[in-house]
């Protein structure tokens, strides 16, 4: 399937990455609606989080630039100092701003 470079599809493509989105999410809840949440399962679930986590961050570690790497360790650090994520969201995004800003 190939949609047309224009507004209108343009368009077309954001309503159909809506709706899979949508569909995605309300499929996690219809499901996740009919499994009973025992102690295997929390534990599976709050792992997978972690693991998301991992899987997102280690290619931008290893293939990032140094503006990346730079954004990781401000946001490990002051995550593991403050306990704060909005906090080591807010210096991740900072610190790899500052370092595109100045080279």
């Amino acid at each position: 399937m190939s949609l047309p470079s224009t507004a209108m599809g343009a368009l077309a493509a954001i309503a159909i990455m809506a709706l899979v989105t949508y569909l995605t999410r309300a499929g996690g809840v219809f499901v996740m609606s009919r499994v009973p949440i025992g102690p295997k399962v929390e534990r599976f679930i709050n792992a997978m989080a972690g693991s998301v986590l991992v899987a997102v961050i280690t290619p931008m570690a290893v293939q990032g630039d140094w503006g990346a790497r730079l954004a990781l360790v401000a946001t490990l650090g002051v995550m593991l100092t403050t306990q704060k994520a909005l906090a080591a969201i807010a210096a991740g995004i900072v610190t790899a701003a500052l370092w595109r800003l100045w080279l």
